[in-house]
């Protein structure tokens, strides 16, 4: 390993394609795949609407995944959204991003699901295991295997994603192949219904599918230690994200299959519940078996893509210098690891994570809109310079009309989410305004370190 394989930002590029497609499926698939199957079919009680709601949440990923592959295209760079934001809207909004993945975003997503791995990991040991042990245990190891490289933390996460993607496929086929029966679904109980209660039920259960179908994005956090970014993160996002459609639909599709629409509804554990059908008693242990493993490899993901972004940050000047420190033999940013793996902890083991989840969709989308709205902003600047700014590479398929469409559908859903939790949707934005104060701070920093000019 030469200086060849350093980045200009002094990371180490380690990651190659087939692991780029694993990181981006990785950033999706957590442990919702296993539980809102059940949410969404108790509000819809269709087969036939069940499927559309994930079909339409698969397909805004995928006009997400259109843009980001562009952005990622055009700005091979460690940071991701950071990057795109800072860039076309100034440091301030970079910033907002940042503060928010840091404080409650990633964060608070990686605290429960670090939550729900240790819940699990207790059943299969029988309830013998302290969780909050558990949650510290697991934070540490992960961040120590990301502090020895990237390397080390890609291979981790490729394993463990792997894995995840085998248990997944063990609950499809237990759903399609194995089960005894078929029972039969239930048709769409319209009594006393009305439209407005139709497209009511539908947008609710749209929530638990975008959170579901959430995460592609944090690949391009990591695009500076990606070979060949440029080309290999575009086209990871594009097979991931379908990848990933296919695979959820399966796990519905097998979940109608063992249980009918109307037992689905009704079940909390559908995942162990469909193992069941198929393995009797020990359904529920393989259930935690596989919810486990998928938990521990979200949590992988998230602490090798994560970091990332405080760590862009911080090399702008935008944070804490320190967070910025690099290994001298790993390359990786070891200070932002360190540092999303404490305040994940502290967030696990306080509780509040709950509580900060159900401020997340608001802000995501937001962020996910505005990050869009960048590529409108480039093509602008390309068609008044008369030529592209970046040559090569890929261009979004049918934009403006999906970047359109994808912004709209973004909106659509930051509005659901004021209409549906105000309240937590409001602290959410509070919480991402009380990045302002910080940002001045972080900016007034920068001037007084910049020598003034002579």
């Amino acid at each position: 390993m030469g200086q060849k394989d350093i980045s200009a930002e002094g990371l180490r590029v380690g990651i190659g394609f087939p692991s780029a497609v694993m990181l981006v499926m990785g950033g999706i698939v957590g442990v919702g795949i296993f539980v809102n199957p059940a949410v969404v079919a108790r509000g819809l009680h269709s087969p036939g609407l069940v499927l559309a709601a994930w079909t339409v949440g698969g397909l805004v990923a995928l006009l997400g995944a259109f843009v980001y592959a562009e952005l990622a295209a055009r700005y091979p760079a460690t940071g991701g959204e950071y990057v795109y934001l800072r860039t076309n809207f100034g440091p301030l909004t970079g910033f907002l991003f940042g503060w928010t993945t840091l404080l409650v975003v990633q964060t608070g997503g990686q605290a429960a699901v670090a939550i729900v791995f240790a819940k699990n990991l207790n059943l299969l040991f029988g309830g013998a295991l302290s969780e909050p042990a558990v949650v510290l245990a697991a934070l540490a190891a992960l961040a120590l295997v990301n502090c020895l490289g990237v390397r080390a933390g890609n291979g981790a996460q490729a394993a463990l994603g792997g894995l995840k993607v085998a248990a997944i496929a063990a609950l499809i086929l237990a759903g399609l192949l194995f089960a005894p029966h078929i029972p039969g679904h239930a048709a769409l109980n319209v009594a006393g219904a009305t439209a407005v209660d139709d497209v009511k039920a539908f947008a609710a259960a749209m929530i638990p599918v975008v959170f579901s179908y959430g995460g592609w994005q944090t690949a391009n956090y990591a695009a500076g230690e990606i070979k060949d970014s440029g080309r290999n993160l575009a086209r990871a996002l594009l097979f991931g994200v379908i990848g990933v459609i296919g695979l959820y639909l399966l796990v519905n599709i097998a979940c109608l299959n063992a249980l009918g629409v109307d037992a689905l509804g009704k079940t909390l554990t559908p995942a162990a519940d469909v193992l069941g059908v198929v393995a009797g008693p020990t359904g529920a242990k393989l259930a935690a078996a596989a919810i486990a493993l998928s938990a521990i490899a979200f949590m992988s993901q998230g602490m090798l893509t994560g970091p990332r972004v405080f760590f862009a940050m911080a090399r702008d000047g935008l944070f804490f210098r320190q967070v910025a420190r690099v290994g001298e033999t790993s390359r990786a940013p070891v200070a932002a690891i360190l540092l999303q793996a404490v305040w994940t902890g502290v967030l696990a083991l306080s509780g509040s994570y709950e509580q900060i989840l159900s401020y997340v969709i608001a802000m995501n989308f937001l962020f996910f809109g505005l990050s869009a709205s960048c590529l409108f902003v480039l093509r602008r600047r390309e068609r008044a310079a008369g030529t592209a700014l970046t040559p090569a590479g890929y261009r979004a398929h049918w934009h403006p009309f999906t970047t359109g469409l994808f912004i709209l559908a973004c909106a659509v859903i930051v509005g659901f989410s004021f209409w549906a939790y105000p309240i937590n949707s409001l602290i959410g934005y509070a919480i991402m305004l009380l990045g302002v104060p910080a940002y001045l701070f972080f900016a007034r920093q920068t001037s007084l370190e910049t020598p003034p000019p002579s």
